[in-house]
């Protein structure tokens, strides 16, 4: 057996016999492209009779798998190349894929996507609403010309619509989606009111986000209990009148407060009580540290923003609203109270599990990112799973410069615009990385002072984002952005045609979705791809031509105005530069008084110039991943703890 074979081998010799199987899957493609559509979807029947016959998976992948690939050339024009073949095996063999930016992740998955779904459902697993659904209509048309049905997960469906997406053969959709469905199941009374079918094989797309950074807060099902309202907003009154180092110690790493006694007493005077420690008074210790959480440990356009007077918690890892999820045991409501919101009903927890031990029951697990091998250890003792590196179809030639760091941050501003202003003169397409919305708007004010045109990407007006990715690699284009630009996102020099074109479609009137989803009738299809086709080749003539001027300019500049807490965030940052052997260069800048100096290494901040940038940075990065860890362990002990103590 070839699979078999391949898990013998260490890390070298694996990446050399993945090499031989795309050799192998290469002596099939003749025979497919002779197949005639109607043929190639046959091969679906076929290969599920060869299954029942005796078969397994790995005899028929590499049959299968050039099939995928000739669907792939025939419906979406994109066939591929070794490389992709390669981590599509380490894909179905249960692995990470580990695979630089623009290696194509997402062509690639298709192919164990397709395979597997032949024994029974695939969740192909992603961070956001938006990814699932751009997938899900990108890759469609590959699994459709091979007879196998595409479903669909978004946020704001119905049980009625989930039911029939979990049946499909296979499923896209985000971790927090299939999560809580699988919680809600649980919570079910009758069978029929359950969506999903299983957990045979899921592949996680960017799977150190999910596996790793999400898993630090457990999925929660809450439902409303008393009203408590009035005692949120007391203490939201009263945590102004509190003076930190005086009346509460803060850590800022850990994200804690501790009230002092002289924080105490004035509590105490301000309520008329005489001892806030008292058994009755308990429920007000707790709204006071949340008062004090709220105001010293969240603010507003970093940790969460506010609109249409609901407060929305966004995603330090990818910058975007989590739609749906609100801080448990309090801390939402006090932050309600400190921004003069409504504040919503008080939630107790109905059922609840953690990323880790919702992944564990998936028979098979495999994942795609491009920056793993950094928390190997943990997906290995965790998830036990290995990590493949897959290589580069062409090599990676970005510049990666060593960092800068000012004294303070209003020196590190200026000279992020200085540098911005003199790029942009030279119309070098600049990616600019923001560690919060607060930041981006910012930056987005200094560089409107320089007169320098620019697009801002964050949690505010996600709505544009795939127009602005779109035209971020055109010449002279600015685009500040949070980490919402950081995973995902496919920034192609001179800008996307296949974008660009289905623009113009729209704006005559053609509706892309319906197209996308297969709802067009045959010939409004025809209709359609017939007027598609000349938009599309006018606009990619007039982007590659862009493209070899960005190329001549030194490509995407990609410039970091800050370290982010986890080492993997800053290199998928610069991942979005360098993609497919094209040019381009990163550059992080840093102040001594940036957040992750402040919150993990504030004794080494004065000699930091003795330290050097450097090793203060891998000084800091290194506690804030180890505080980070822990966390991750005592959610996953407290689940298992609560597993072992329920009496069913």
């Amino acid at each position: 057996m070839v699979i078999e074979k391949l898990g013998q081998f260490g890390e070298g010799r694996k990446k050399k016999q993945l090499g031989h199987l795309a050799e192998l899957v290469n002596t099939f493609e003749p025979e497919v492209e002779d197949l005639s559509d109607a043929e190639l979807a046959g091969k679906t029947a076929e290969f599920l009779r060869r299954l029942e016959d005796g078969e397994t998976l790995d005899d028929l992948l590499p049959e299968a798998f050039a099939c995928v690939r000739e669907a792939a050339r025939r419906t979406i024009g994109q066939r591929h190349f070794d490389v992709q073949v390669m981590g599509a095996a380490a894909l179905h063999q249960g692995n990470i894929a580990e695979m630089k930016t623009g290696e194509g992740k997402t062509l690639t998955s298709t192919m164990a996507a397709y395979l597997n779904s032949l024994a029974d459902g695939v969740h192909v697993v992603t961070v956001n609403d938006y990814l699932a659904k751009r997938d899900s209509e990108w890759m469609g048309p590959i699994y459709r010309a091979l007879d196998v049905s595409v479903g669909l997960i978004q946020s704001q469906m119905t049980p009625t619509e989930r039911r029939p997406a979990y049946a499909a053969d296979i499923t896209y959709g985000t971790n927090n989606e299939f999560g809580f469905d699988y919680l809600r199941d649980n919570m079910a009374m009758r069978p029929e009111d359950m969506v999903q079918r299983g957990h045979a094989y899921a592949i996680v797309d960017e799977v150190d986000s999910i596996l790793i950074d999400e898993a630090r807060t457990p999925l929660i099902i809450s439902g409303m209990v008393a009203d408590s309202a009035k005692w949120y907003q007391t203490f939201a009154r009263l945590a102004p009148r509190l003076r930190r180092d005086e009346d509460y110690e803060v850590d800022e790493a850990k994200k804690t407060v501790a009230v002092t006694e002289a924080g105490v007493a004035k509590v105490e005077e301000a309520l008329g009580l005489d001892n806030l420690y008292e058994h009755v008074h308990t429920p007000l210790v707790h709204h006071l540290q949340n008062a004090l959480r709220a105001k010293e440990h969240y603010h507003r356009d970093v940790e969460y923003i506010v609109t249409s007077g609901e407060v929305k918690i966004v995603d330090e890892f990818t910058g975007r609203v989590l739609e749906g999820r609100r801080y448990s045991e309090g801390l939402h409501q006090a932050i309600e109270a400190k921004e003069g919101v409504r504040i919503k009903e008080e939630n107790q927890t109905l059922a609840t599990i953690t990323i880790q031990n919702y992944f564990k029951m998936y028979d098979k697990l495999a994942g795609m990112t491009g920056t793993a091998k950094t928390q190997l250890a943990e997906f290995q003792s965790v998830y036990n799973l290995d990590v493949a590196e897959v290589p580069t179809n062409r090599e990676m030639i970005r510049a990666d410069d060593q960092d800068l760091i000012y004294k303070t941050e209003d020196a590190k501003w200026n000279a992020v615009v200085e540098d911005i202003v003199e790029r942009n003169e030279q119309g070098q397409p600049i990616l600019v990385g923001t560690v919060s919305i607060e930041k981006s708007e910012k930056l987005s004010t200094l560089l409107s002072r320089r007169g320098v045109e620019h697009h801002v990407l964050n949690a505010k007006n996600h709505e544009k984002e795939a127009m602005i990715v779109a035209q971020a690699g055109r010449l002279g284009s600015v685009t500040v952005a949070t980490n919402m630009a950081g995973r995902g996102v496919d920034i192609l020099l001179g800008g996307n045609p296949e974008y660009l074109a289905r623009q113009e479609m729209a704006a005559r009137e053609w509706d892309n979705d319906r197209y996308l989803l297969f709802e067009m009738e045959p010939e409004e299809r025809t209709e359609y791809e017939a007027d598609y086709e000349p938009v599309y080749r006018k606009l990619k003539q007039q982007t590659d031509a862009e493209h070899d001027e960005v190329v001549d300019v030194g490509g995407l500049y990609v410039l970091g105005t800050e370290r982010h807490e986890s080492r993997r965030i800053d290199n998928q940052l610069r991942g979005r530069s360098g993609r497919q052997g094209d040019p381009g260069c990163a550059q992080m800048f840093c102040a001594a008084d940036d957040d992750l100096f402040m919150r993990h290494a504030r004794n080494l901040r004065k000699g930091w110039r003795a330290i050097g940038p450097k090793r203060l940075i891998k000084i800091a990065q290194a506690r804030a991943e180890k505080l980070a860890r822990f966390n991750r362990k005592q959610v996953l002990k407290a689940d298992d703890w609560m597993d072992q103590s329920l009496p069913f």
